[in-house]
């Protein structure tokens, strides 16, 4: 409620003022208008709420043309306008619990309503509004929100989206129906998309959300088409002919039944408790989603009480949006440093002035190689976005030149190694340089040795990173050989190590000595062996003396191993240090199983399979061994040599090549149904 006599607004909070709305029409229109973001949702997130403080506290600045007093950006000239009938407004957000109990709060309030609300609750799709307009069950028009009041025609382009029916399924359907939803881009969908433009040397989009953005203001329908768009319709936003259900969730249904494609996610939950527990369950879902979310949804399902509840000046006040804490944010880099992995390899390190993202507070963020920090151009003191989804590293996503303060300089590769002071190389046209220390240098002892007993390698539980570094920085280990002369007796005068901890330990390392060849060649850490190469070459050298008395050329000839990670398996055996480590390992008493025949009349005798995404009943491990029990092989990459590519959820680029080369593509359904003949 606005105060009888408001305070008069001081110059100051005239000019904030002033100054926001300049902001946020400007972010507004890069975002809207020429899907090229100037900063994150977080950011403009933040300047709204300071913009919506400062009118509340002084109504007098308020203006008509305020961004808190509008939806969206007007439409852009190249399309057609159309006038939306019913108003498509926005939703108000909330970003704490907090936040989502007053709205219930206050609903309750207006309502008079002593009892607990029922709510649809569903996710908040980060991709485009649009709405669908039906005559006599054909579909006639499409238009974006735009500013709410009018939007852009895109019917041709919507006609493109397969999710949207042309006609509706139902003969009964009302005489005109407006039906509101979101197009978007599935996330896998939307990486394909990105490697193809990539390798067209085209330009790639920043994220799914203005990848359907971008799509849908195509000029020509061809290029729409051509884009791997979805769709799913969440409301009805006016009706002719027909009258609507008396609650959301049956105008879920209703909606479905006419033909149209309903997110699975929703569902219908029992008071604000409800909310919340939906909210955490699909902030924990959110990573195995098919498509990107930046929140959820909550919306009084009673559509009578809805019509009481009415509207404020752009939202309902029957919904809200409960957003995830942002994964992008703004911040400045105070420095650049440089790690050295196991391998050598430098990898530039933004240190960062904190700032909350994704659910954390980052203070680094990786910018992988020089070739990378040269073409986004990062230096010190210049404001940035860091971004951060799920359990990923943070990393710099771009650089806001028009922010960079005077005199910032360019950031060079170090000459010498910052760890040890080996020279640092760089080959050819590499992108990654390396220090040349090899074992002199503390960062590749201590990375070495904590892949050796990470989880795929040797498995060696309770050597964590922290671990590993206490004993090298003590001398206690050089290389992993020295791991398996370690004593309980020692260990137990380590910082936070009593002797029931040093004890499993111990026994832990002693259970490493039972693995399996294709383990302990991926847990050597030859470099560009992967878990693929390492069985390949277990297959073919079934007995590790062969593969140490190996030249290059013999070792290229084993299956999808090439001309470089034969070189380097060669002159890993090769060099005598490499080889005393090998043999104190064995002496330790490290074994493996002789490798098993393959079946002479296996099912999958000589057949290739190439493993990509994730499959629900097996791990990649358990896969594998299927397959080499059968008598199969398991490549790395997809080639005119194999027999099938096996894709699971969220399949990548190798499922793509596998379409364009012909291969045969199995579900996990067929994968299985193959694997029972023996």
């Amino acid at each position: 409620m606005c105060p009888q006599n408001p305070a008069a607004p001081t110059d100051g909070a005239a000019a904030r003022a002033a100054e926001l709305r300049e902001l946020l029409e400007r972010y507004n229109y890069r975002y809207h208008a020429l899907d090229d973001p100037e900063v994150p949702d977080a950011e403009y997130d933040r300047l709204m709420l300071e913009l919506r403080a400062i009118e509340s506290q002084f109504p007098q600045l308020i203006v008509p043309d305020s961004p808190t007093m509008r939806v969206g950006a007007a439409p852009i000239a190249a399309f057609g306008a159309v006038k939306h009938r019913a108003a498509m407004l926005s939703l108000d957000n909330a970003f704490s619990e907090e936040e989502v109990r007053d709205f219930d709060r206050r609903i309750r309030e207006r309502l008079a309503h002593g009892d607990a609300i029922r709510y649809t609750a569903e996710p908040k799709l980060d991709g485009l509004a649009i709405s669908a307009r039906y005559e006599n069950g054909i579909f006639v028009q499409g238009a974006t929100r735009g500013d709410g009041e009018t939007g852009e025609d895109i019917t041709q382009n919507l006609r493109t989206i397969k999710a949207l029916p042309l006609k509706l399924r139902a003969a009964d359907a009302p005489r005109v129906i407006e039906v509101r939803g979101e197009v978007f881009m599935p996330l896998a969908g939307f990486r394909r998309f990105n490697e193809e433009a990539s390798a067209r040397g085209e330009k790639t989009f920043i994220n799914p959300r203005n990848a359907a953005a971008g799509s849908l203001r195509q000029l020509d329908p061809r290029m729409t088409a051509a884009r791997p768009l979805d769709l799913f319709i969440y409301g009805i936003g006016v009706i002719e002919g027909g009258e609507l259900p008396p609650y959301h969730s049956e105008t879920l249904q209703e909606l479905r039944r006419l033909g149209f494609k309903i997110c699975p996610q929703s569902k219908v939950v029992e008071s604000v408790e409800g909310c919340l527990a939906y909210y955490r369950e699909m902030a924990v879902a959110r990573a195995s989603l098919p498509y990107q979310i930046d929140g959820v949804v909550y919306k009084v399902d009673d559509v009578r009480l809805q019509r009481r509840l009415g509207f404020i000046s752009r939202a309902p006040r029957w919904a809200v949006a409960h957003k995830f804490p942002a994964e992008e944010a703004l911040t400045v880099v105070r420095g650049i440093e440089f790690q050295v992995g196991r391998t050598g390899a430098l990898t530039p390190v933004a240190r960062l002035e904190p700032a909350f993202v994704g659910g954390v507070t980052v203070s680094n963020a990786t910018l992988h190689n020089m070739d990378e920090l040269t073409r986004k151009d990062v230096r010190v003191g210049d404001t940035v976005v860091i971004r951060r989804a799920g359990d990923v590293i943070p990393e710099v996503a771009r650089v806001l030149p028009e922010r960079r303060v005077d005199g910032a300089q360019l950031v060079t590769l170090p000459s010498e190694c910052p760890i040890c002071g080996s020279p640092v190389l760089r080959e050819g046209d590499q992108a990654v340089a390396r220090c040349s220390g090899g074992r002199r240098c503390a960062a590749q002892r201590k990375g070495e040795i904590q892949h050796f007993a990470s989880r795929r390698a040797m498995d060696i539980q309770g050597l964590g990173d922290k671990l590993v570094e206490q004993l090298v920085d003590g001398g206690w280990i050089q290389t992993p050989a020295d791991l398996f002369s370690l004593q309980a007796e020692q260990l137990a005068t380590l910082e936070r190590m009593g002797e029931r901890s040093a004890q499993k330990l111990c026994d832990a390392i002693e259970g490493a000595k039972h693995t399996t060849l294709p383990r302990f060649l991926y847990a050597l850490g030859i470099r560009d062996v992967g878990e693929a190469t390492a069985l390949a070459l277990a297959q073919y050298f079934p007995e590790l003396a062969q593969l140490r008395r190996a030249g290059q050329e013999e070792i290229q000839r084993v299956p999808d191993v090439g001309p470089v990670v034969a070189k380097q398996v060669a002159a890993y055996f090769a060099d005598t240090e490499n080889a005393a480590m090998v043999d104190r390992l064995l002496a330790a008493g490290i074994t493996w199983p002789d490798s098993p025949p393959l079946h002479a009349g296996g099912s999958q005798r000589d057949k290739t399979f190439v493993l990509t995404g994730t499959l629900e009943s097996l791990t990649r491990e358990e896969a594998t061994e299927a397959i080499v029990q059968r008598g199969g092989k398991v490549s790395a990459g997809v080639s005119k040599k194999t027999s099938y590519v096996v894709a699971g959820a969220e399949a990548g680029s190798k499922l793509k090549k596998a379409e364009q080369l012909g291969i045969p593509i199995l579900d996990e359904a067929a994968f299985l149904e193959l694997l029972k003949k023996v």
